[in-house]
């Protein structure tokens, strides 16, 4: 029978009224693949693949297609995003087999999670080389029930290959030094796509944590070349399809080199990092008479967090789904909800309002997707402005109207966390108390349901946390996420509440027999084929470097006690990392953002301050003129450990600026605080 019905995961719910016999990856599972000695047939995806959707209409949902895995397997349906050390497993077992990985991934497993075969998506019929997946069933019940030595064979070959993955990163010469992030930034710099902006070809995927390192560097060195790629491809996103015109948000990559075509899933992990990414950029970017662009995009990129992604519990959502089911019990249609044709502008704006439209849009006849339709873009800001925003509500209402994507409405701790960090951080910049609070509602959810005795659990679903535990980016961003509150607020018990989190993460994920290496799973999670730790910043940050950023920033917001410790071990963990940096520099964007805030110490900027006192000027000074990485905070004297021994001067807020160990005088104006920043 299938057992996914009351799955914590939206996903694994999509497939509970499959004929196939799923079950959920646990004991259990393993144990009847013993006892039927059989092979574990694993499908790991999640709840917005549309190739995932594909595989499922094809073969999943067919009665005759379901007889033949439930008769010669165990079969077992993950979701990559609630186990992500399954999926890092096997994913690795994958790309070693064929040369390439993907979702959604089908893997067969002996009974003791040994993979002997894989692959990603399989079709229904024969095409293009590959067989059906009813032909790879029969073949491998055939191997397994008659050519058992091979089968044994092969996953004792893969199971060394991942263990001997899984040693860690090696030892190198490189450390971290101002000449080797300069190194790493020409690189990421050469591979610039300078007519269409962004790094590499097609498709493209937004560069999230890759621009806020540039950032961070180009504030180090002041080298416009750097600043000039980061506009650009800011730019050029933000002005292309694969970036949501009406609603704000952004999709999860381009499938064309000019950002015109997305592919239409919208991950909460993209959207939070590149809230972050913006809203650096927009804090450094003076106001004119018009909205700078990349203000305008962390206000749209917030407000679709709050709106399309936010939870009644104060979570946010994990994805919106690429796909759109216009009629029930149908495969779902990628884009359907957001392309327009010229008609369709005219019949909801009117002829000289819905011609406008279209020229500003990009929208023609021919189209630029399917069928004559087209994806938004908005290569202009038109000077009627408020004709632009009646216009755009216009649209949305409309758009509205129609057949929606689905929403994956598990809430992911470290995405949580990610979006935590960027809207406190964004709100503080830019001065907009209600992304603050967002964040802090967030942050207050996640401590008191995915909390658990002081554990972090992975994911929850309608505010009930699931039972996965929380993996080391889970721990690394919720500890972000809360320094970044106690930055914006000034209140302790953020700061608290992110040590102990911190120290927690230190007990069970660190290598114990090299420093500054990191496991993702704890040392007490379920026991698998190999302990997977993957240093490579990729979609979302590698965990190791996310927890540098966390350890680096709480050793620059505590006291001396925890301080030296966390210091240490921040240097160590990007000791290790810095071959990453020096061999693979754009698969290291947060490793570079770590990196830059270590070498300016990172900054300190504290400003005691009291409720009859205004530090208001030399906050928004700190918190618009200081680099990326650096700890800003105002509060009382001896409040916070930052603040400790820190008093007002003459009675006025005072400003205290210090890089590691050596601090400058205190200051008491806005004029010498920049002064000081900028030294």
């Amino acid at each position: 029978m299938n057992r996914l019905g009351n799955a914590t995961s939206p996903y694994l719910r999509q497939h509970a009224d499959n004929p196939v016999h799923w079950q959920e990856w646990d004991a259990q599972a393993l144990a009847e693949a013993r006892e039927r000695d059989v092979p574990i047939l694993l499908s790991v995806g999640y709840a917005s693949c549309h190739w995932c959707h594909v595989m499922a209409h094809e073969s999943f949902e067919d009665v005759a297609t379901a007889e033949l895995m439930n008769e010669n397997f165990v079969c077992v349906k993950v979701d990559r995003e609630e186990r992500p050390d399954l999926d890092a497993v096997y994913m690795n077992a994958t790309v070693a087999m064929t040369g390439q990985g993907g979702w959604p991934m089908t893997c067969f497993l002996t009974p003791d999670g040994e993979p002997f075969y894989c692959g990603t998506y399989y079709p229904k019929l024969p095409r293009g080389g590959m067989p059906s997946f009813t032909q790879l069933l029969t073949a491998i019940t055939d191997t397994w029930q008659h050519r058992r030595d091979e089968v044994h064979k092969a996953s004792a070959q893969v199971t060394e290959a991942l263990q001997a993955q899984a040693a860690g990163l090696p030892d190198s010469d490189f450390t971290i030094t101002a000449e080797l992030l300069d190194r790493a930034v020409a690189a990421v710099l050469r591979d610039e796509d300078h007519k269409h902006a962004g790094f590499g070809g097609a498709p493209k995927f937004p560069p999230s944590a890759l621009l806020e390192g540039l950032l961070r560097s180009w504030e180090r060195t002041g080298d416009p070349a750097v600043l000039a790629a980061v506009t650009r491809t800011a730019e050029a996103m933000a002005r292309g399809g694969i970036y949501d015109q009406l609603r704000g948000g952004f999709a999860r990559y381009s499938v064309d080199a000019a950002w015109v075509i997305p592919h239409f899933e919208k991950m909460l992990y993209d959207n939070a990092q590149l809230l972050r990414a913006y809203a650096h950029l927009a804090r450094r970017t003076p106001e004119g008479e018009r909205e700078p662009l990349a203000r305008r995009i962390t206000r749209e990129t917030a407000q679709f967090l709050l709106d399309d992604l936010g939870t009644e519990h104060g979570g946010f959502a994990s994805a919106l789904d690429a796909d759109t089911h216009l009629e029930p019990g149908r495969p779902g249609v990628e884009g359907a909800t957001y392309v327009w044709t010229p008609a369709e502008l005219n019949g909801e704006l009117g002829s000289i309002d819905g011609a406008w439209a279209a020229e500003v849009f990009g929208v023609t006849t021919a189209g630029n997707f399917e069928q004559g339709t087209s994806v938004l873009t908005r290569y202009t800001d038109p000077a009627e402005h408020d004709r632009l925003e009646r216009i755009r509500d216009a649209l949305r209402t409309a758009r509205d109207g129609r057949p929606q994507p689905d929403r994956d409405d598990k809430v992911v701790t470290a995405w949580n966390g990610i979006a935590i960090t960027a809207l406190a951080e964004a709100g503080a910049a830019l001065g907009v108390d209600d992304w603050v609070s967002a964040a802090a509602r967030c942050a207050r959810f996640l401590l008191s349901e995915q909390v658990i005795d002081g554990r972090v659990r992975r994911a929850s679903l309608n505010g009930i946390a699931g039972t996965s535990p929380g993996v080391l980016e889970d721990y690394a961003w919720l500890v972000t996420g809360l320094l970044a509150l106690h930055q914006a607020t000034g209140e302790l018990n953020w700061l608290d509440e992110a040590q102990h989190l911190l120290d927690t993460a230190i007990q069970h994920f660190a290598d114990p027999n090299i420093p500054g290496s990191w496991f993702d799973t704890a040392d007490d999670a379920e026991t698998l084929v190999t302990r997977p730790r993957d240093p490579i910043d990729g979609a979302t940050p590698a965990g190791a470097s996310s927890l540098a950023e966390a350890l680096l920033t709480a050793a620059a917001a505590s006291d001396p006690d925890r301080a030296v410790p966390y210091r240490a071990l921040a240097e160590q963990t990007l000791q290790r990392g810095a071959v990453v940096l020096a061999r693979a520099p754009r698969s290291a964007g947060q490793w570079l953002t770590v990196a830059e805030a270590a070498l300016r110490g990172p900054l300190q900027i504290a400003i005691a301050t009291e409720p009859t006192s205004d530090p208001s000027e030399l906050l928004a000074t700190a918190r618009t003129a200081a680099p990326g990485g650096s700890v800003v905070l105002a509060a009382a004297p001896n409040s916070v450990p930052l603040l400790a021994d820190r008093p007002l001067m003459h009675g006025q807020p005072a400003a205290y600026v210090c890089r590691g160990s050596v601090c400058d005088l205190s200051v008491t104006t806005a004029a010498e605080l920049r002064a000081a920043l900028e030294r």
